[in-house]
């Protein structure tokens, strides 16, 4: 049995979505105490529960303080099964952020699995949507063959976006999964990005106008930019911007098996300008690029744990503490395994 302090680094609920996601990929129960300790209202809040829930779906896993505001969890999995998952979170808890106990487990499983997630797409302190679909994913397509699919966006408060997502694994053992060598940005090639809105905000322009707005900043960099603008009919008014750079070594031919991207993104809210969105999305990806790492800030929080199962190394803009927390959580299921360059913000990893 795993133990894990839920109050050590961040102390937030990344530590409860890694440790999930570990512990049914490697059939290791875990219990964790001090369940966000420190925060305003301790303990599991929905979207935690959300994540159980959809693995004792996925598994048929079993679980002791499950329920809202436990500061402990225990947790047992199970054996995953080819089967399709639906999940409602209800609200607009983010989807993107649910996906990160489920994607190790479903990624490594050598079943086919399909998960169909209702909830918000587009929400703070997570990864857009389109951030997720493009930056993450792509990393991922290494591992195994995945169709994303966004249905309908879900901005908060509402949520009821739809996301489904069908995931093949390319490796009967996560032994022979290819490592990520991440550690040279080389040549920016593309400048790409969606800029989205509901379409009550369709003739204020916003999305338009936030596109606009980080066009403008970003052609300082000289470069192709290729930004979509989208609008969609949504259970909640809400806007945002994702934004990414596409390197490679030759600039002529871009690598699809170990994908170059950085991004950034920035969400729209009541009093903001759209013009403001779209810049502050343009100046967090600059940063990235001027950074000259092959990772952003927030990519490598989330390959992290793949890090930890295949033995990589990856070069980022930033080591930030939802990292080292994400570190952390992984060496309790897998050991010692982690050797931290904070002077060069190297990260590297021994295959467990």
């Amino acid at each position: 049995m795993v133990s894990l302090d839920g109050n050590h680094g961040e102390g937030g609920g990344q530590i409860i979505r890694t440790a999930l996601a570990l512990s049914t990929i490697k059939q290791k129960a875990f219990e964790i105490s001090g369940i966000r300790k420190g925060r305003p209202q301790p303990g599991l809040k929905n979207q935690h529960l959300f994540c159980i829930k959809a693995l004792e779906k996925l598994c048929n896993a079993q679980t002791e303080g499950a329920e809202p505001g436990s500061q402990y969890l225990k947790y047992l999995p199970g054996k995953i099964k080819p089967k399709t998952i639906s999940i409602d979170i209800g609200t607009a808890g983010s989807i993107t952020l649910l996906l990160q106990s489920l994607l190790i487990p479903s990624i490594f499983s050598p079943s086919k699995l399909r998960l169909k997630i209702t909830g918000g797409t587009d929400t703070k302190w997570s990864p857009q949507f389109d951030y997720f679909n493009n930056i993450i994913i792509p990393q991922l397509r290494r591992y195994a063959d995945i169709e994303c699919s966004l249905e309908k966006r879900g901005y908060y408060p509402k949520g009821q976006g739809n996301v489904d997502i069908k995931i093949k694994s390319k490796f009967k053992d996560i032994k022979e999964a290819p490592q990520i060598k991440l550690t040279e940005q080389y040549q920016i090639v593309q400048l790409k990005g969606i800029s989205h809105a509901s379409v009550d905000l369709q003739k204020a322009n916003v999305a338009e106008r936030q596109a606009s707005s980080a066009k403008l900043h970003l052609s300082k960099l000289n470069c192709h930019i290729d930004i979509q603008t989208q609008y969609q009919d949504t259970a909640s008014t809400g806007s945002g911007i994702t934004l990414w750079a596409i390197f490679s070594k030759d600039p002529d031919e871009i690598d699809i098996f170990n994908p170059i991207r950085v991004g950034a993104d920035s969400l729209g809210e009541r009093g903001k300008r759209a013009e403001d969105v779209g810049r502050e999305a343009a100046e967090q990806l600059i940063k990235e690029i001027y950074s000259r790492a092959p990772v952003d800030k927030h990519l490598a929080d989330n390959l992290i744990p793949f890090l930890a199962l295949t033995g990589s190394k990856i070069k980022t803009s930033e080591i930030t503490n939802h990292t080292l927390t994400n570190i952390y959580t992984c060496e309790q299921f897998l050991g010692s395994i982690f050797k931290i360059d904070k002077k060069n913000n190297i990260i590297e990893s021994k295959a467990f």
